[in-house]
């Protein structure tokens, strides 16, 4: 029979954290387990992230190549013109419809954009902040119109 009395954790399953810094009798005294000397060895030791000790670090060494534009570049939400087909003729299709409907999942920073991957059996007006050239020649083909929103 099984007291809550006599419940016990089983041996070894709770590991005691190490003591270190508490006597040289304890195994992990005097140097705390930290060595002699050097800068790992003192208190207050935060190494950066990609430091290599002095050595040239490897971001730097490897070349730089390309264009990156970061910092204006801009980030649309991407609809692809088939998945339009789920609307019914003539509907106003705005970001906030296809967000509801779940095409969308965020409007980017820039807006929604519209490709043109795939084929309109729908006549709609599509509201977006952009479309791709086939894009905008599809919806026209299939008597819809596309407003550009500002």
């Amino acid at each position: 029979m099984m007291d809550l009395n006599t419940l016990k954790r089983k041996p070894g399953s709770k590991k005691a954290r190490k003591r270190v810094g508490r006597g040289v009798g304890s195994g992990h005294g005097k140097t705390a387990c930290r060595g002699e000397n050097g800068q790992k060895s003192r208190s207050g030791y935060s190494r950066r992230f990609g430091f290599e000790g002095g050595q040239m670090p490897l971001i730097r060494r490897v070349p730089k190549r390309g264009f990156s534009n970061y910092m204006f570049r801009k980030s649309f939400s991407v609809v692809n013109i088939e998945s339009l087909n789920i609307f019914e003729n003539g509907t106003d299709v705005t970001p906030e419809i296809l967000m509801s409907v779940g095409l969308l999942s965020k409007v980017e920073k820039n807006g929604v954009k519209i490709l043109g991957n795939g084929n309109l059996e729908k006549k709609l007006n599509v509201h977006a902040h952009k479309f791709t050239g086939t894009a905008l020649k599809k919806i026209q083909d299939a008597s819809g119109k596309a407003e550009v929103i500002r």
